[in-house]
């Protein structure tokens, strides 16, 4: 590690937990090459027995130091494959992206199929993962083709599913032809390229032949499915060109139990949507996240508003100053709040705020810490009203914020409406969630269901009251 890196870990030991710092020089300075490309950090919090929020912000404040590069991978769903990386989610298209490998196309949901993950920087330490085209195959497919929520095996059982469904793999320099010779199975085969994403699939069946099959391929760089060809048992001559311009890998797989076996394998990652909820991100990247133009759906957020009651009161009662003082740590108490459930504040409007989180469970700890810090703060002067909501919505840039848009966020904030001072709304689609009904169990809360009519909504809703 070099002297330059050693200075931005005594800066970052005063910007992150002791713990979640120590965690990652460690890995910097003893863990091997593959270890320290594109980092899980899901994973790595599990394996150094270190929170997930503190290890998720301390790679954060580690990136924007430079010691490590944030990516944002589109990922297939059937193969765990990276469709596309980029620095940030900028150049994300919102159409669909297509897979070679499973011939299907999908939309980058930010919850779904959209990972944030982490690689040291080369002036930090070089890895393997710095010069992909000197990776053998198998490292090549683990740590750059594969996402981080790829849950692969020990090296000796990912050796042994890759013999059990490959046929013939070689390296093709660029330029370079090859012709792979082989006797072809009654099964179905797709040649592969992990490098190009390019794929042709062979349909091996019906009666077995002595004559000669031959296929002739290019490999050009473009993310192409070629179609299917039907071919019969018996040798077969593929002949494969590489026009790419740099190395690549292609190699041809039995597309039966051991393959759909290992590209079933998967584990949590951190997801976009969980990053964008972050309060961490946000204090960092917030300003810099998304173009105007950019419009990125997210399946399922939950929505926490607030409004202040007893405010206009209390301004009578101790003054602008004293008043203005209080509303502002009123502030700070439910970002420190919301930050510790796992969320993060998008924006304030007078004296509310809306919040985000991934989960449920998230915003109804949050929504209940909330309600007994503030009437705590003043005696019980000052009291919330706060609503929850969750659903689909969009990622969005407004007045120069990531923001979010959508039905979800507009109900969110008319449950809030209802509430009365001191009241906790929830809609069912947060309620009716196993943890968020074990959460409430062990806090001895019992919601209370009723059905309300929202303004600008057709039909009422079941609405939870956490009593």
């Amino acid at each position: 590690m070099q002297d330059e890196a050693t200075a931005q870990f005594a800066v970052l030991r005063r910007a992150a937990r002791p713990e979640a710092v120590a965690a990652l020089e460690d890995l910097v300075r003893h863990a091997p090459d593959r270890s320290l490309s594109r980092i899980n950090a899901l994973d790595l919090a599990a394996r150094q027995g270190v929170a997930e929020e503190d290890t998720i912000a301390a790679l954060l404040h580690a990136a924007r130091l430079g010691l490590f590069d944030l990516a944002w991978n589109v990922l297939c769903p059937g193969c765990g494959g990276v469709l596309r990386q980029g620095l940030t989610l900028k150049g994300l298209d919102q159409s669909r992206y297509s897979c070679a490998l499973c011939a299907a196309g999908y939309e980058p949901t930010l919850d779904e199929l959209v990972e944030v993950t982490f690689t040291v920087n080369p002036r930090v330490r070089r890895i393997a993962a710095h010069d992909p085209d000197t990776l053998p195959m198998i490292e090549y497919f683990r740590q750059v083709f594969w996402g981080s929520g790829f849950d692969l095996p020990d090296d000796a059982a990912l050796q042994r599913a890759f013999d059990d469904c490959t046929l013939e793999a070689i390296e093709l320099p660029a330029g370079e032809r090859a012709v792979l010779s082989l006797q072809a199975p009654a099964a179905f085969l797709i040649l592969f390229d992990p490098v190009t994403h390019m794929a042709q699939f062979l349909d091996v069946q019906g009666e077995p032949t002595r004559e000669r099959q031959s296929l002739a391929l290019t490999v050009d760089g473009h993310h192409a499915q070629t179609g299917t060809l039907a071919l019969r048992p018996g040798p077969l001559r593929i002949a494969i060109e590489n026009r790419a311009g740099r190395r690549t890998l292609p190699g041809l797989w039995i597309a039966g139990d051991a393959l759909h076996d290992l590209l079933g394998r998967r584990r949590p990652f951190l997801t976009a949507a969980r990053l964008l909820s972050n309060q961490t991100f946000r204090d960092l990247y917030g300003t810099d996240t998304l173009e105007p133009r950019q419009r990125l759906r997210i399946t399922s957020l939950t929505f926490l508003f607030t409004d202040l009651t007893g405010s206009t009161e209390l301004y009578d009662r101790v003054g602008d100053l004293a008043a203005y003082e209080l509303v502002q740590t009123h502030f700070r108490l439910l970002q420190e709040i919301v930050a510790a459930a796992g969320g993060a504040v998008v924006k304030t409007i007078g004296d509310a705020v809306m919040a985000s989180f991934p989960a449920p469970e998230q915003a109804v700890a949050a929504a209940v810490r909330m309600r007994a810090a503030i009437r705590d703060l003043r005696d019980g002067e000052l009291m919330l009203k706060i609503g929850l909501h969750a659903g689909p919505c969009l990622a969005v840039m407004l007045n120069g914020a990531q923001d979010y848009f959508g039905q979800t966020v507009n109900v969110a904030a008319r449950v809030q409406g209802l509430a009365e001072a001191g009241g906790i709304l929830a809609s069912a689609p947060v309620m009716e969630g196993a943890r968020v009904a074990a959460l409430l169990a062990g806090l001895d809360l019992a919601p209370q269901p009723q059905e309300r009519a929202l303004r600008g909504v057709a039909r009422a809703m079941a609405i939870y009251e956490v009593a």
